[in-house]
């Protein structure tokens, strides 16, 4: 991003946003998961970015984009270690794993219906030269995905 702003002048969320190759509704939405993320709102509803709001959202989106950390993750990782963390992964350095690896999300349980169940799923595809982490992951991916084939062949 080219900008004509110094440093420490405060982004619009369009500004902070583009500066951070991230949609305005992205921002929104970690405003409501992160309440470390308190952007000057004026006039209007008008968000304004501190440069240190805009430092920790870095760090979010390197932890949940590159990293590939969840939301509960990045949490429990701020929780423990604070926002300074965040802010230095953000900046190149890597926070420590939290204590526990936290799931991607457990599948939902099947709503008991009165349709015909659903045809047994095709078994998981084998994957290889995952890590042990990123392969429960994708698992429980797998597993949810599953289940929402059932509710929707139920529906």
């Amino acid at each position: 991003m080219t900008s004509d702003k110094a440093p420490d002048a405060f982004r619009t969320i369009s500004e902070a946003a583009e500066h951070l190759g991230l949609e305005q509704h992205v921002l929104r939405f970690w405003e409501t998961r992160f309440s470390q993320i308190k952007p000057l709102k004026r006039g209007g509803g008008r968000r304004y970015y501190r440069p240190d709001d805009v430092d920790f959202l870095r760090g979010l989106k390197h932890l949940l984009h590159d990293e590939r950390y969840t939301i509960k993750g990045v949490q429990k990782i701020i929780k423990e270690q604070g926002v300074k963390s965040v802010i230095a992964a953000g900046r190149g350095g890597l926070p420590a794993a939290p204590a526990a690896p936290v799931p991607v999300r457990a599948a939902p349980r099947p709503v008991a219906s009165s349709a015909p169940p659903a045809p047994p799923a095709a078994p998981p595809p084998v994957i290889l030269a995952a890590g042990a982490g990123r392969r429960e992951r994708l698992e429980a991916a797998l597993a949810e995905l599953a289940a929402a084939r059932q509710l929707l062949a139920s529906a």
